[in-house]
C-alpha cells in the first residue's frame, strides 16, 4: 500500500505546477523552434504534431510528479496509478454522476437546441407533411453518419480527446497531488490549481492576434474572456477530481464542456430558454455536493486508497 513518508514545501509545490504549465505551452512549440522541423504541409499534420507534443508532456508531468512527490509503494502498481487518479473501479459513477451535474449548468442550452429541433421537424412536416414519428426516425438514421464524419475530423480529436485527456492529466492528476502534498488546504488547490491552467492559455493571445488580424487590445479582451472561463471551469474540474479521486469526473466534464461551449443564458423572444437556465443552475447548486459524495466514487472513505487522504474530504 502507499503511504505518505513526507511532504513537499509549499514553494516547491509552487514552481513544480508553475514548471508543468509553462512547460505544456513551451514544447508545442518545440517541433520548430528547437527540433528546427519545417512547417507541416496541412492543418490536420499540425494538429497531429501538436498532439504528439501534449502527450509527450503528460507522460513527462507524471514521471517528473513520481520523483516529488513521497509515496513508499510496496509492489502494487494500482496505488500508484490511484494517485493521479486513474482507476478502473467506480468508473459508471465517475462517469454518469458528474456528466450529468455539469448538463445542469447547460439546461438553457439544451432548451434552446432542443427548441431548434423541433421547430425543424415542424417545418418538415408542413413542407413535406412528413409525420412526426418520420421525422424523429430520419434525424436518429442520420446521427450515425454525422458521428462518423465528425470523429474523421482533426478537431473532434483535439476538442474531445488529446485536451480533455492531456489537460486533466497534467493540471488536475499531476498538479492536484502536488499541491496537497505541499500540505494547501483543499479549497485552496480548487482555486490554486486553475491558475496555472490558465497559464496554458496566455499563448492563445499572440495566436489570436497573428491569426485573425486582430488588435493586441481586441485579442486581450477575447482571450481574457477565455481565460475568465477557463478559470471557472478549472476551478470545477478540481473540484471534481479532489471530491471522486478518479480523473475520469473532470475529463467527461471537460470534453462535455468543450462541446457545448459558453452556456446560454437567454435567447429574445425564447423565455424558456431563460427559465431552463436558472432552473438547472439551481438543481447544479443543490446537488453539487451531493453527487460528488466521495462515498459514491470509494469503497471505503475511512481507509482512503489516496495516499493524500482527499476522498475522505476533511
Amino acid at each position: 500500500m502507499e503511504e505518505s513518508v513526507g511532504s513537499l514545501s509549499k514553494p516547491l509545490a509552487v514552481m513544480a505546477c508553475i514548471a508543468m504549465a509553462l512547460f505544456y505551452v513551451a514544447i508545442l512549440y518545440a517541433p520548430t523552434l528547437i527540433l528546427r522541423l519545417p512547417p507541416p504541409q496541412s492543418y490536420e499534420s499540425f494538429m497531429i504534431r501538436r498532439f504528439i507534443c501534449a502527450a509527450v508532456c503528460s507522460v513527462a508531468s507524471v514521471i517528473f510528479c513520481a520523483l516529488l512527490l513521497p509515496v513508499h509503494l510496496n509492489g502494487e502498481p494500482t496505488y500508484s496509478f490511484g494517485v493521479y487518479g486513474i482507476r478502473s473501479d467506480h468508473f459508471w459513477q465517475a462517469v454518469v454522476f458528474p456528466l450529468f451535474l455539469t448538463s445542469l449548468m447547460y439546461a438553457g442550452s439544451l432548451m434552446l437546441k432542443s427548441m431548434l429541433l423541433v421547430n425543424k421537424w415542424k417545418e418538415r412536416r408542413e413542407r413535406y407533411g412528413e409525420p412526426l414519428l418520420g421525422c424523429i426516425k430520419s434525424t436518429l438514421l442520420c446521427f450515425p453518419g454525422q458521428i462518423s464524419s465528425v470523429a474523421s475530423n482533426v478537431l473532434f480529436w483535439r476538442n474531445f480527446v488529446v485536451a480533455p485527456l492531456t489537460e486533466e492529466l497534467v493540471f488536475r492528476a499531476c498538479m492536484i497531488p502536488l499541491l496537497l502534498c505541499g500540505e494547501f488546504k483543499v479549497y485552496d488547490v480548487i482555486f490554486l490549481c486553475p491558475t496555472f491552467f490558465s497559464l496554458a492559455h496566455l499563448n492563445h493571445v499572440m495566436e489570436i492576434y497573428s491569426r485573425h488580424n486582430y488588435s493586441l487590445l481586441k485579442a486581450s479582451m477575447v482571450v481574457g474572456l477565455q481565460l475568465g472561463y477557463t478559470v471557472v471551469f478549472g476551478a470545477y474540474a478540481s473540484f471534481l477530481f479532489i471530491r471522486t479521486g478518479n480523473i475520469v469526473a473532470p475529463l467527461v466534464a471537460h470534453a462535455f464542456c468543450n462541446y457545448m461551449g459558453l452556456p446560454v443564458l437567454f435567447v429574445q423572444s425564447k423565455g424558456l430558454v431563460s427559465v431552463a437556465f436558472i432552473t438547472g443552475m439551481i438543481s447544479f447548486v443543490w446537488l453539487l455536493f451531493p453527487l460528488t459524495r466521495p462515498g459514491l466514487y470509494n469503497e471505503n472513505t475511512e481507509n482512503c486508497r489516496c495516499w493524500q487522504g482527499y476522498c475522505s474530504w476533511n
